[in-house]
C-alpha cells in the first residue's frame, strides 16, 4: 500500500468522510508504518479482527 493512499485514507477518517476503514493483515504493516509518523496517531483506534485484520476509527479526543 502506498503512502499517498494511506494518508488518503487517514485525512478522509479525521475528517469524518469515512467512520472506519478495514485494514487487511497483508497490509496491516504498510498501513501502520505511515500511521505512527502522523501527529495525530494518538486519535486513530484499531479494533483488532480474526485472522490479523484491524479496524480503524478515528477518536475526536486523543487516547492516552
Amino acid at each position: 500500500m502506498r503512502e499517498e493512499t494511506v494518508n488518503d485514507i487517514l485525512n478522509r477518517l479525521m475528517n469524518g468522510e469515512l467512520s472506519e476503514y478495514y485494514v487487511n493483515v497483508g497490509e496491516f504493516m504498510d498501513f501502520r508504518q505511515v500511521l505512527v509518523k502522523r501527529k495525530d496517531f494518538k486519535h486513530f483506534r484499531g479494533i483488532a479482527q480474526r485472522n490479523g485484520d484491524v479496524l480503524y476509527q478515528y477518536l475526536k479526543e486523543p487516547r492516552s
